[in-house]
């Protein structure tokens, strides 16, 4: 399959748009997670743990999944392909990770953070609102890096490609038989 011109500008304006939203959300995460543990005022405190929770929600689990469609479109449609270099490979897979840590740790471990700030009980463990902001930033910066160096190279099916795509058919005449 191979995209269009139109069409692999607009997945790509999409991708990167998606990528971009998924990583300036988890700052503004860690930027609210950060007020949360250091501040002095429970209302504080109260208030930036459900815009976590509310962002966690509705806006983080949206942009990865559109963040690993668009990427996965654009590598099957393009001649990066999905296998053929090591850092679409990487980028790949650290998406799926990400995607997979934010919705089985970092979005229910602020329901109970809220309830119990909620109650007036104690306040959230700074380790527990950090990591998961502090560990995902670090992954998307990392996976925007790749995406401008385009470092590794090849895979070994990239290689077998390329070397298949350079190899000059047998030039021998086929046989006839009776």
């Amino acid at each position: 399959m191979k995209l269009s011109r139109p069409a692999r500008r607009a997945n790509l304006i999409v991708h990167v748009a998606a990528s971009a939203s998924w990583l300036g959300l988890t700052l503004g995460l860690l930027a609210l997670a950060v007020t949360a543990t250091t501040t002095g005022s429970a209302v504080t405190v109260e208030a930036s743990v459900r815009a976590m929770k509310l962002f966690a929600d509705w806006l983080l689990i949206p942009l990865g999944f559109l963040t690993l469609l668009s990427g996965l479109v654009l590598s099957l449609g393009t001649p990066w392909g999905l296998a053929r270099h090591r850092w679409v490979y990487t980028k790949f897979w650290l998406t799926l990770a990400t995607i997979t840590a934010t919705t089985f740790a970092l979005r229910p471990g602020l329901g109970p953070t809220v309830t119990a700030v909620s109650a007036g009980g104690a306040l959230p463990d700074p380790t527990d609102l950090l990591m998961g902001p502090i560990v995902s930033l670090s992954a998307y910066v990392f996976m925007t890096v790749i995406s401008v160096l385009k470092p590794w190279g090849l895979t070994r099916r990239g290689q077998r490609i390329r070397t298949a795509a350079r190899k000059p058919v047998d030039a021998e005449p086929a046989r006839q038989t009776a």
